[in-house]
């Protein structure tokens, strides 16, 4: 399965982006965005090195929550 990580972009060049999600920052290819350019500060969907769908601050910290739910409940399991 995976799965695409909401990442707030830090700094553009080109069609390359920097962004940070909890601390990890990545480099991301905006080439699939072309026809949607995101701009800096905008939260994006991160899917195997590639933004994909830009979203809202409020959905990608509703994501996040549901991430750290499920990291949570899989740590309580492996116990």
């Amino acid at each position: 399965m995976c799965l695409g990580i909401p990442m707030k972009i830090i700094e553009i060049n080109d069609f390359m982006a920097s962004c940070e999600a909890k601390g990890i920052k990545r480099d991301v290819s905006l080439f699939m965005m072309q026809n949607h350019m995101p701009k800096v500060g905008d939260y994006v969907v991160v899917h195997v090195g590639y933004a994909i769908e830009v979203m809202t601050k409020a959905d990608a910290m509703t994501a996040w929550e549901i991430y750290d739910e499920m990291l949570d409940l899989e740590s309580r399991n492996d116990n």
